[in-house]
């Protein structure tokens, strides 16, 4: 099979278009066919050297929309989608023809959407289940203040939260966020300004329920800032710097929650779990899927990884034509 693959860290130059062995199926294990996978900012990170436990030489790649070819009698021929914490770092990932996955992280995807854009949704709508719903335990008629609201985890916390009944604040750069996620805030506050003032001022001085931080480092302080007492702040990055400073007495007068929230700490079979929650939400059009960018070729990968490495808005997708097996 074809796959992208790195043996040293750097740009996206780093990758080459090889040929590989097939994977092979065993008790545990099945062999899908990469129909698409997207590439995502962690994954150029990941070439850089810029995550944590990548070994060498590695396929990159998170996210993937396939077929079962081998494994499971009642799972062949079928359409799958998933991710991993593991999946591209420790093991193999989705930027290959053909991908060794755990049965148990086997998941049907959504009937309504293509591969390409089924495959443009996981991890944006992994980490923000899992700090909206699993972590911060978000209810209905809760304010949200999404900082970032316009990024692809911003987005999809703010269909997440909207379709459980929240209000919802949208915190960003510029202009209000394009739909789907602009057409459902209520409220958008300029990240250029007072976050904190304009988010009380729009609460009746109490301040919001829970913030999704997904900015951080120069956004943590205005976000922590912004919560009611007993509010619950989830955290998922740290642009611009990692250290940060805080008033700790108000922030214990306040009886602030911080979370953070990181799907690499979810292996294939636990990220199976948000996957199967969300797949009701997309067939029945409670969410809508991220734009995509720009489709590219499997052979054309290291150009796609340019493309995201140079900041392309939207999402940007690798789609492979399998080698026939001889």
């Amino acid at each position: 099979m074809r796959a992208l693959r790195f043996s040293e860290f750097g740009d996206p130059s780093k990758l080459s278009l090889v040929e590989l062995p097939d994977p092979r199926p065993d008790a545990t294990t099945a062999v899908i066919r990469i129909v698409a996978a997207s590439v995502n900012p962690s994954d150029v990170k990941n070439v850089a050297g810029r995550m944590e436990g990548t070994v060498r030489p590695r396929v990159p790649g998170r996210d993937f929309s396939g077929v079962v070819e081998e494994g499971p009698p009642d799972w062949l021929g079928a359409e799958v989608w998933g991710t991993g914490g593991e999946i591209g770092f420790s093991e193999d990932g989705t930027h290959a023809e053909r991908l060794a996955f755990p049965v148990a992280g086997l998941v049907r995807k959504p009937r309504n959407l293509t591969h390409e854009v089924t495959a443009a949704i996981g991890l944006t709508f992994v980490i923000a289940w899992l700090g909206a719903i699993e972590y911060a335990a978000t209810r209905e008629g809760e304010t949200v203040a999404v900082v970032g609201a316009g990024g692809g985890v911003g987005g999809a916390v703010v269909q997440i939260v909207k379709a459980l009944g929240c209000r919802v604040i949208a915190v960003d750069r510029g202009e209000r966020p394009a739909p789907p996620a602009g057409a459902l805030i209520d409220e958008f506050v300029s990240s250029a300004g007072d976050v904190p003032a304009e988010v009380k001022r729009l609460t009746g001085g109490k301040g919001a329920d829970g913030v999704f931080d997904t900015v951080g480092g120069v956004m943590f302080e205005a976000s922590l800032s912004s919560l009611r007492p007993r509010g619950r702040l989830i955290e998922i990055s740290g642009t611009g710097k990692r250290r940060v400073e805080f008033d700790i007495i108000d922030f214990y007068h306040n009886e602030s929650r911080i979370f953070g929230a990181d799907t690499r700490k979810l292996d294939a079979s636990a990220s199976a779990k948000i996957l199967a929650q969300l797949v009701p939400g997309f067939e029945e059009g409670r969410y809508q899927p991220p734009t995509i960018t720009r489709v590219y070729p499997l052979a054309e990968g290291v150009a796609a990884y340019e493309a995201v490495a140079r900041g392309a808005r939207g999402r940007v997708v690798l789609t492979s034509g399998p080698t026939p097996r001889t």
